[in-house]
């Protein structure tokens, strides 16, 4: 058994051969065997011994004979034959033939396979079987022919030319039609791309001290690996101290240049399809320093070089310029100024450039500090250089001063400074003789550097004359006259007369004597009195500084005064002039204001002016203080209506209007406006007599969001659902706060029935007002009222009215005081009139 006569197995396997003689009586069997073609008896396994490549076992009690195969070899093959003694006379035989073949057996079939671009590659897939294998090829399940680009060869798939598109799945198919076997092998193709390097600049520049970093680009598959490679070490980057390669990007990386570094490298790329490589120059960058930059002192209208020498790799181009602009000197020529001329001397082996910025014929103005720039590409390098100009003495600063001014012997001091370099020395003449040899008391030399006092006592008239300054140094000799004048007090004044008149103040116009250069008005001073007092010893003063306004305040009203008026400078009060008399009106309301807005241009307005306010909703109305003509303003009213103006006549929105009374600000903000409207404003002032004239204004609001909402139609209003909404929410809370207190004693129901319920010694004296009951508490006070409103009755004042409704400050006292003026706002003060200090 098997009952085959003939065993087909492949080589490796393993075998059983059963023996088993069909024989009526078992027992009498003897000589029980196996044995080969060769008719060697095949003998059992030993005991304790490892398993022979063939060897009987005896099994079913001893019935029946195992020949085992432990793995089939091709030299196994041939007839086995078992035989055995039946009742000793009788011999019994059968045989078997084993057969071997070789299954199929994949020889040489990698499952993953790489061609090159563009190169013929066999796809490998040798079989090995007995009796031999056919073998076919699929692609994604589609048999290949051969043709064209594909053979098929013993080897394996010829592909000719291979191209990405080759990539896939291949099945390599094998059969043997005599023993039916089938085996395939999928193998995987992947087309690998030989790397390129993307070719290199043939320089790159690094600068000597800084870092620098540059990317190797390559293309190829599988993606290539990087190295840089210095040709004249032959080394690889990677490996010298302050360079660093990333093998995956092919960035170069030297974390501090320096000169060694100036030499030729090769970017290497890698892959398994191959190799490639570009070469490039790496041209280390020498910033420039200015070596050389010397000042230069050259006398006015001679030739002068300024030169500059810079040192760097590539050599520098060198240009000036003024220090503190931006505009540089060209190379050549200068279109701006034919006097100057640059030029350079570039030496390329030693990386040196000398620029001359040459000037033909120096000039004061060249005078001062340039700039020396040295370029290349690696950076930038300044310096600054002085040319000074030398020049002889002058005195053009002083020209234009005015004569020196004293009065009463006091010194003069005459100071004489002459521009000049170098600096000049300076002698002082009088009368073409040198003071320093006149040995007068009266005249005194005091030397301050380059300066030079001279020190005057005018103690007779003589000294009030010319001095001559002299100045003196290697280049050239100037003379400057000065002159010492005597000092008097201002003329009188040529004119004054009221520009405006209130009850209470004056302002004049006030012509001023003329004065000579050097000695100005310091003050005006006024004195004035009522016109029946002769006495001027009993008039006020009242001083100004020239810019201020010449105003005169605290008159009476319907009162005649008597003014005078003087000049001051420095020596002291000018004469007064002839009085003028002025009479002040009688009280009267006050003027009208005047607002501080700037009008826009807009339409041809005749009446109003219009303001433009930045808000939608509000508006600052500002003004100024305006004359109260005898009783101060208690009050201002503002008025304001919205509206529109067509055709030149003001349209207002009925009852839309709105007024108040403000106290004595000058402010008042307006709000709630409505946004893109006009507004007509009128502003009044009020005091005890009445009202004055409206200022009006029109304003125009800016755009925006209109919050005033306009109902039309009849339907509820948000803030009528919001009040029922809230109503019902109050009745709910106290249906809830009855019910708790009715089911269990809570709530604010029965927190107050609680308070009611209180002991005897808690009510106190409540019980003994009263029957019994508690005395409820006064409510609180209300907010202090306004103070009542005094009506005064007529406001006509009586036409020959000579005293004042409200008191005046007593005129008939002497009171000096001052007014001075800064530029914005006038400042009086009080106290005696002191010369300059009180006109300042």
């Amino acid at each position: 058994m098997p009952a085959a006569s003939i065993q087909r197995k492949p080589v490796g396997a393993s075998l059983l051969l059963t023996c088993q003689p069909d024989v009526p009586d078992s027992t009498l069997i003897s000589d029980l065997r196996w044995s080969d073609s060769r008719n060697i008896t095949i003998p059992p396994k030993a005991t304790g011994q490892s398993s022979p490549p063939i060897y009987t076992e005896s099994i079913s009690g001893g019935q029946a004979l195992a020949l085992l195969f432990n793995s089939l070899q091709e030299s196994m093959a041939g007839t086995y034959y078992c035989a055995a003694s039946y009742s000793v006379t009788e011999q019994l035989a059968a045989s078997v033939l084993v057969e071997t073949y070789v299954a199929i057996t994949w020889k040489d079939a990698p499952e993953d396979q790489r061609p090159i671009l563009g190169d013929d590659y066999i796809v490998r897939c040798e079989v090995y079987a007995n009796p031999p294998a056919t073998v076919d090829w699929l692609r994604d399940g589609d048999p290949i022919k051969s043709s064209g680009r594909y053979v098929i060869e013993n080897r394996g798939l010829l592909i000719r030319n291979v191209s990405e598109s080759d990539d896939g799945l291949y099945t390599c198919r094998a059969a043997v039609i005599s023993t039916g076997e089938l085996a395939k092998r999928v193998i995987r193709v992947e087309v690998q791309i030989k790397p390129e390097v993307q070719k290199l600049p043939m320089v790159l520049n690094a600068v000597e001290g800084q870092s620098f970093s540059y990317m190797c680009n390559a293309t190829g598959k599988p993606v290539p690996e990087f190295q840089w490679i210095k040709k004249s070490t032959q080394q690889n980057v990677a490996d010298i101290d302050r360079f660093s390669v990333n093998a995956l990007t092919g960035q170069l990386d030297i974390s501090r240049v320096e000169q060694d570094d100036h030499d030729t490298y090769t970017c290497v790329a890698k892959n398994a399809a191959g190799i490639s490589e570009s070469t490039t120059k790496l041209n280390v960058l020498i910033r420039p320093k200015i070596i050389e930059f010397m000042n230069i002192t050259v006398p006015q209208d001679e030739e002068a070089v300024l030169a500059c020498k810079a040192f760097g790799r590539p050599p520098p181009e060198i240009t000036f310029r003024r220090y503190g602009t931006t505009e540089e000197f060209t190379v050549g020529l200068q279109v701006s100024d034919d006097r100057i001329v640059l030029d350079l001397d570039t030496n390329t082996e030693r990386g040196e450039t000398i620029g001359n910025l040459r000037f033909s014929k120096l000039d004061k103005t060249d005078d001062g500090l340039y700039d020396c720039i040295a370029r290349n590409p690696g950076d930038v390098a300044y310096k600054v250089g002085h040319i000074t100009v030398e020049y002889k003495p002058n005195f053009d600063h002083m020209k234009a001063l005015p004569p020196v001014y004293t009065w009463e012997q006091r010194p003069a001091n005459l100071s004489c400074f002459a521009q000049a370099i170098p600096n000049a020395t300076i002698e002082w003449r009088w009368n073409d003789r040198r003071i320093l040899d006149l040995s007068d008391f009266n005249m005194k030399i005091e030397e301050q550097g380059v300066r030079s006092d001279l020190i005057i006592t005018p103690r007779e008239q003589r000294y009030f004359t010319s001095y001559k300054c002299v100045a003196t140094n290697r280049l050239g000799r100037e003379e400057h006259v000065m002159e010492l004048r005597e000092a008097r007090i201002p003329d009188a004044i040529v004119q004054a007369k009221p520009r405006s008149v209130s009850a209470t103040s004056m302002t004049f116009d006030i012509i001023p004597p003329a004065v000579q250069m050097g000695l100005p008005i310091t003050a005006i001073s006024v004195q004035y009195k009522e016109e029946f007092n002769p006495d001027w010893n009993n008039a006020i003063n009242r001083t100004w500084s020239p810019d201020s306004p010449y105003i005169v305040e605290g008159l009476k009203p319907q009162t005649s005064f008597s003014f005078r008026f003087a000049a001051r400078n420095v020596v002291g009060l000018g004469p007064w002039s002839a009085y003028i008399v002025h009479s002040t009106p009688k009280r009267s309301e006050p003027e009208t204001p005047k607002t501080l807005h700037v009008p826009i241009q807009e339409e041809n307005e005749e009446d109003d002016a219009i303001v433009a306010s930045p808000y939608a909703d509000h508006f600052e109305l500002r003004w100024n203080v305006p004359v109260d003509n005898g009783e101060p303003i208690n009050f201002y009213r503002v008025k304001y209506c919205p509206g529109s103006k067509v055709n030149g006549v003001w349209t207002e929105l009925e009852g839309a209007c709105l007024d108040e009374d403000i106290p004595t600000a000058t402010h008042y903000e307006m709000r709630d406006l409505q946004a893109d409207t006009y507004y007509r404003i009128e502003l009044m002032a009020h005091n005890a007599i009445g009202y004055s004239r409206p200022a009006h204004l029109l304003l125009k609001t800016a755009r925006g969001i209109d919050v005033v909402l306009r109902v039309d139609d009849r339907a509820l209003s948000s803030a009528a659902v919001i009040g029922i909404v809230v109503g019902c929410v109050l009745l709910l809370l106290l249906v809830i706060d009855i019910l708790c207190c009715l089911i269990g004693n809570l709530g604010l129901l029965a927190m107050m029935c609680r308070r009611t319920k209180r002991s005897p010694s808690e009510l106190g004296d409540e019980e003994k007002l009263g029957s019994g009951s508690l005395i409820k508490e006064r409510p609180p006070s209300p907010s202090p009222l306004p103070p009542p409103i005094v009506k005064l009755g007529a406001t006509t004042p009586i036409e020959d009215e000579k005293q004042p409704l409200n008191s005046l400050p007593d005129v008939g006292v002497k009171t000096n005081s001052s007014v001075e003026f800064d530029g914005r706002g006038v400042q009086i003060r009080s106290g005696e009139i002191i010369g300059k200090n009180s006109a300042v």
